[in-house]
């Protein structure tokens, strides 16, 4: 088994070799993901744009009957506030070249004293004059500061719903690319299982593949959603915010920003911790999986020996382990996450701390420090999401491994590139010295060689391990064997397209498996060229029609889960009319009238005799007494035939069939 398949393996944090190929998955969607980074670039823009808002609202308007005015006449065409037949014109609205034209007019400010306000001259020379201003005077002021605020509020509003929009749009169509992704790999991996050799299956838990196709799965949604456009927004955030700090006082942002190496070290510890709990939890999560499959599947036996308390216990123990885990991860992050939140509140305190005192003494505005608290708030937010991120990615990269380990498994039964056609089979086998083993050279067939005529109905019969059921998939190409060849209609099955081969061949096995569905469904397979009327006929031919009358949808009933609801038998004659309604060449029955009770073996052995006309039928069976009537009994013994003939035949021989047909008859004599 491939090392990828072991769940505990740490792998690496980062492999570029697994992030080109979860890449090309997302190629056929680059424009939506483009259109998706745009919008949040557009939506970045906007948040950071609200506290350069409020900083503005601040400095510009709510404070800005404090800023100094230039006194001028009332001619002068610059806008601002005529007031006793003068105009005042506020010096920090003044174009550079006007500026420096009436840089020596007289100065102006209005105060606030005891609730009154005063238009106080605040000239070079010293000289200070003040002027009582009335409510109406001062409302006249501060027009402009009433207008600047209505549009602040406008643009504000217009931000606020742009923000809502384009949040909107590019959640939508990055989740709506993510699930498109998700499903073509599920699709593939899906696929890829469905076209794996058996020997795959021999060797993997169900549940840990189940585990694959889901969780796994799901864990590149989150990689897609939160780390490959979104990582773009936390850039954006973190560039957008230093650019906006450094601009407006750089003072102030190389002290908020003297936290970095801080936040860094404490990202650092965390990954290193929670990469290690992480992954011990995909793969304890994994076993969870596996042991559920395994238990719920084989809970029949469970209850049969009465190991419910010893299940429960091994259950409880790997449970137990998992929680533990999570538990580990809980009391991380619940450190980790007070900590960033220290750490920006000790920013946020020494930021009050200068900045308070920069605003008393009148370096800064107070909208200055305000908006720096805006942004240094938001300045930890992507930090942190970025060191969340890294472990969604490093957990991505795990199950990218064993997702792609699932698709690089290379399928040992393979198609060739030029498959022989067929256009009929008229079923003569042929195995020319035969070694096949499941492991290295373990050897469950040893040179077999047998030839199976057209039409011939053909019987296997050994001890359990003698190679039966082996000569069955090796027919059915589950497997391929190491020495010799099998042909079909003087063809080596190598050169056959296995697919196409399988379409001929017919296999009723011992244990039926029923698909979740109704009864029609679990007959016509999905090939929708069966008609309903073609399904009632053949189930009449096969005797399965008197048991689906009975039942209250009759044809519509709904089938449980391996057709629990069903007997055996049942389960039996709906495979018969399965297989029928498909019209194979060869026909391949295994212990296929094993445990039934004698009403309905009879109707089984009827629909047998109408099966098995006109096809080659190979039979495996422990009950002899099944097989009598077949043209050629073949007996095999630790993978090698030791015996081949006709039921009377054999029996004449003394041998070992002898001994297994007195044995049985016994066993079926005592037990009478």
């Amino acid at each position: 088994m491939s090392n990828y398949h072991n769940d505990e393996i740490a792998g690496k944090s980062y492999d570029s070799h697994l992030m080109r190929r979860m890449l090309k998955y997302a190629k056929p969607y680059w424009h939506y993901l483009l259109i998706s980074i745009v919008l949040m670039m557009l939506v970045t823009g906007l948040e950071l744009l609200r506290p350069y808002l409020f900083k503005v609202t601040i400095d510009d308007y709510i404070n800005g009957y404090k800023e100094p005015m230039v006194e001028t006449s009332i001619t002068e065409s610059i806008p601002g506030v005529e007031f006793n037949n003068k105009k005042y014109i506020r010096l920090k609205n003044l174009p550079l070249e006007d500026k420096n034209r009436l840089e020596n007019l007289p100065l102006k400010t209005i105060e606030k004293k005891e609730g009154k306000y005063y238009l106080v001259d605040v000239s070079k020379d010293g000289k200070s004059e003040t002027i009582t201003l009335s409510k109406a005077d001062y409302q006249k002021f501060r027009k402009q500061d009433i207008d600047g605020l209505t549009k602040i509020g406008v643009i504000f509003l217009l931000a606020i719903i742009l923000a809502f929009i384009f949040n909107y749009l590019q959640v939508y169509i990055l989740n709506y690319t993510s699930q498109k992704i998700i499903f073509n790999i599920r699709q593939d991996v899906f696929s890829h299982i469905q076209n794996l050799s058996i020997s795959y299956f021999d060797k993997n838990p169900v549940g840990r593949l189940v585990t694959r196709v889901t969780n796994d799965t799901e864990t590149l949604n989150e990689m897609y959603t939160s780390v490959l456009v979104s990582l773009f927004k936390d850039v954006f955030i973190l560039a957008g915010i230093m650019i906006v700090m450094l601009k407006m006082n750089y003072k102030l942002a190389l002290l908020s920003f003297s936290l970095i190496p801080f936040i860094l070290l404490a990202s650092i510890i965390f990954r290193k911790k929670i990469r290690v709990i992480y992954r011990l939890g995909r793969a304890q999560l994994a076993r969870i999986n596996s042991t559920l499959n395994e238990n719920i599947t084989g809970m029949k036996t469970i209850q049969i020996f009465k190991k419910e308390e010893k299940i429960f216990n091994e259950f409880n123990k790997i449970n137990t382990d998992y929680l533990n885990t999570s538990e580990r991860e809980v009391r991380t992050y619940a450190i980790f996450s007070p900590s960033i939140e220290i750490i920006r509140s000790l920013g946020l305190a020494f930021l009050i701390y200068f900045g308070g005192g920069q605003v008393v003494s009148g370096y800064i505005e107070f909208g200055v420090l305000y908006a720096f608290i805006d942004y240094l708030q938001k300045f930890f937010n992507p930090i942190r999401d970025l060191t969340e991120k890294y472990n969604i990615l490093q957990s991505a990269m795990a199950s990218s491994e064993r997702i792609f380990a699932i698709l690089d498994e290379d399928n040992q039964v393979k198609n060739p590139k030029t498959p022989v056609p067929i256009r009929e089979i008229k079923g003569k086998i042929e195995f020319k010295n035969v070694w096949f083993a499941y492991e290295e050279e373990n050897w469950v067939l040893k040179d077999v060689s047998f030839t199976i005529e057209p039409g011939e109905i053909v019987a296997f019969v050994g001890a359990t391990g003698a190679g039966k059921t082996s000569i069955i998939n090796l027919i059915t190409r589950f497997y391929d064997i190491q020495k010799g060849e099998i042909l079909i209609d003087g063809v080596n099955i190598k050169e056959y397209n296995k697919y196409e081969l399988r379409k001929h061949i017919g296999v009723v096995l011992q244990d039926v498996f029923i698909f979740t569905g109704n009864i029609k469904d679990n007959i016509r397979l999905n090939n929708q060229n069966i008609t309903d009327e073609e399904i009632i006929e053949i189930a009449k031919y096969v005797n399965a029609h008197h048991f689906i009358e009975k039942l209250p949808e009759q044809y519509d009933e709904p089938v449980m889960e391996r057709g629990a609801t069903l007997s055996s038998g049942e389960r039996q004659l709906l495979a018969f009319a399965r297989t029928l309604a498909f019209n194979p060449s060869i026909l391949i029955l295994d212990e296929a009238t094993s445990n039934i009770d004698t009403e309905t073996e009879l109707l089984i052995q009827d629909a047998l005799e109408k099966l098995i006309k006109g096809r080659t039928t190979i039979a495996v069976a422990h009950r002899l007494s099944t097989i009598q009537n077949s043209d050629k009994i073949i007996v095999l013994s630790k993978g090698e035939i030791k015996e081949m003939g006709n039921h009377q035949e054999l029996l004449e021989k003394e041998g070992l069939y002898y001994d297994l047909y007195k044995l049985q008859y016994k066993e079926e004599f005592f037990t009478a």
